[in-house]
């Protein structure tokens, strides 16, 4: 009867061990999930983080040639961080296009500083005047349009046009 008594209490340490086991490894899978889901969401809160610096300009009133500029660094910072030169070796390489007659503004990230400001100064010579006889200015205006990369989901074109 002892012997049974032993055997007993070893069955149920067994089964206890057992069951704290599949406990542990109900937790460890539980909390794995978790953690995958919250990598997740904090990495389309990143694409989406990105994505707005240049999806902004779409659809708003006033862009002038100073948010393209601002466009033009935002592109530029991205592809040094990722170390880019050509949209051909990456899906993370930004592109901004300034479609204006007169202006060859295709690949405007690959433009020196020089370049960029000659663009600049052009588009400030051709602010308007009033005609209501005062002498106030305005810069031209433009649209903006966004493509993204059908593999990362990140803005890899941005063109701006004349409005």
């Amino acid at each position: 009867m002892e012997n049974a008594s032993k055997a007993l209490l070893m069955a149920a340490g067994v089964l206890i061990a057992v069951l704290i086991l599949s406990l542990a490894v109900y937790l460890f899978m539980s909390f794995g999930a978790e953690s995958a889901e919250f990598h997740k969401q904090m990495e389309n809160d990143r694409l989406n983080q990105f994505n707005s610096q240049f999806t902004t300009y779409e659809g708003k009133e006033g862009i002038t040639i100073y948010d393209v500029m601002t466009a033009v660094n935002l592109a530029r910072d991205n592809n040094s961080y990722y170390d880019l030169t050509t949209a051909s070796n990456s899906n993370y390489y930004v592109t901004v296009n300034f479609i204006k007659p007169g202006i060859s503004g295709s690949n405007m990230e690959k433009k020196t500083d020089e370049q960029l400001q000659e663009i600049l100064q052009q588009e400030n010579l051709n602010s308007e005047v009033e005609d209501d006889g005062e002498t106030a200015q305005r810069l031209p205006e433009y649209t903006c349009s966004t493509q993204l990369n059908p593999v990362t989901g990140r803005v890899n074109v941005v063109t701006f046009r004349p409005k």
